[in-house]
C-alpha cells in the first residue's frame, strides 16, 4: 500500500469462519470456508477504495472493481471473490434464502468460495466495496434458477486454491483456513 494512503492493516482481525453447505438452490461450498475478517484494514485518506486495490493487486487477486453487493442472490461457479469494505455499512447475506446474516462495515473483508450465494440486504447510502478474483480466475453470473446445476457444481469443483490470502499474502489467512486433503 502507498505510503498516502494512510492505511493500517490489522494482523490479528477477528475472522469469521464458516462452511456453507448446499440448500438445493444454491451449491455454497462445502469444501472451504466463507471467511469474514472484522477490522482486518483502517482506513484514511481522500481515495479509500485505492487502499484495498493496490492490497488485492499486491497479493495476486486482480480484475478489480468498485461499486455495492447485488440487492439478489447469485453466485460464481468459476472464481473466488474477494469484497474489501471501504466505506459505509450493509447487512449481507451468505448461503442463499435461509444464509447467515453478517453486518459488515469499513475495513471489513469477505472472502467468499465459488459457489456461495451473497445478496445485500439493506446498506447504508455510503456503503461501497472493492472486489477481486484471484490471479487467473474470471467470474461468470449464476442465479440459483434452474439448469444451472449440474455443470456450475462440476465448475466450482475445477476452481483453483488462489496463490495467496488477498489481504494477508502467501503465509496467512485464507492459507490457514483453506485446507485441502492431499
Amino acid at each position: 500500500m502507498s505510503q498516502d494512503q494512510n492505511a493500517q492493516l490489522n494482523q490479528s482481525p477477528e475472522v469469521i469462519s464458516q462452511i456453507v453447505q448446499d440448500d438445493g438452490t444454491f451449491p455454497n461450498n462445502a469444501a472451504v470456508p466463507l471467511l469474514v475478517y472484522q477490522g482486518a484494514v483502517t482506513i484514511a485518506g481522500r481515495d479509500p477504495a485505492a487502499v484495498f486495490e493496490e492490497l488485492f493487486s499486491a497479493n495476486q487477486w486482480g480484475s478489480s472493481w468498485r461499486n455495492g453487493i447485488f440487492g439478489f442472490h447469485h453466485y460464481h461457479s468459476t472464481a473466488h471473490e474477494v469484497l474489501g469494505v471501504y466505506g459505509g455499512t450493509a447487512k449481507v447475506q451468505l448461503g442463499g434464502e435461509q444464509g447467515a446474516v453478517f453486518e459488515v462495515k469499513a475495513g471489513d473483508v469477505i472472502i467468499i468460495p465459488a459457489g456461495v450465494a451473497h445478496k445485500n440486504l439493506g446498506s447504508s447510502r455510503d456503503f461501497r466495496i472493492v472486489g477481486a478474483y484471484p490471479q487467473g480466475q474470471s467470474p461468470d453470473m449464476c442465479y440459483g434458477k434452474p439448469g444451472e446445476r449440474p455443470e456450475a457444481d462440476q465448475q466450482i469443483a475445477g476452481v483453483t486454491m488462489p496463490q495467496a490470502d488477498p489481504v494477508y499474502g502467501a503465509q496467512g489467512g485464507l492459507r490457514e483456513y483453506w485446507v485441502t486433503p492431499d
